[in-house]
């Protein structure tokens, strides 16, 4: 098997045995169901799910806009954020400069989107980490389920924390990371790869 299976395979989201998503629906749909139980309207409308819901569905489902890295051992004002409007700058960019995570702290990764159209349900974020192309970490981690984003804002998702590997073998080579926001159909909104590096301090 390739590198390039390996990584299709270490990238599809786990399935739960006996699970079949129901098929999708639009967000007009949705609003219309069981329209006469008023907290049901309550919480379709919290989503912003009206039958007058937009049915234009072009574009994509989901736009990914950034990816984070959040630690109270960040030193006042730094941020770390991959703006992901360009992922292929960020891929490129990374692997001139990559980004740099202090060992042995505790970190979460942040993600933050915006559901354009449709009802997303089952989406999750997962990450492949590699050094000298052998897989060292995978995360994966739920984002749950969406309606198109309220006056256009994003929604922003924090993932269970994690703590950075320390220790002088840690630190030494770069990490190479693929990243993927795919949902339980295998749908994929985003995928982009991106590097980091181990350090003593941020």
């Amino acid at each position: 098997m390739s590198a390039d299976d390996n990584d299709h395979e270490d990238l599809k989201p786990s399935s739960t045995p006996g699970y079949n998503p129901s098929p999708a629906k639009s967000p007009s749909e949705y609003a219309k169901l069981d329209e006469n139980d008023e907290s049901l309207a309550r919480w379709k409308r919290s989503l912003g799910l009206t039958a007058a819901s937009s049915e234009n569905a072009s574009g994509p489902k989901v736009t990914v806009l950034a990816l984070e890295l959040v630690s109270s051992t960040l030193p006042a004002g730094k941020t770390i954020s991959l703006d992901l409007s360009e992922p292929t700058k960020v891929a490129a960019e990374t692997k001139k400069n990559p980004v740099v995570i202090k060992e042995g702290v505790e970190y979460n990764v942040r993600i933050r989107f915006k559901v354009n159209h449709s009802i997303i349900s089952g989406v999750r974020y997962i990450q492949v980490v590699k050094r000298a192309g052998v897989k060292v970490d995978k995360m994966e981690q739920m984002l749950g389920s969406y309606g198109p984003s309220p006056n256009s804002e994003p929604y922003v998702k924090n993932f269970d924390p994690e703590e950075s590997p320390s220790g002088m073998i840690a630190r030494s080579g770069t990490y190479n990371v693929k990243s993927r926001v795919v949902d339980d159909d295998g749908e994929v909104y985003a995928d982009w790869e991106w590097q980091f590096k181990l350090a003593k301090e941020w």
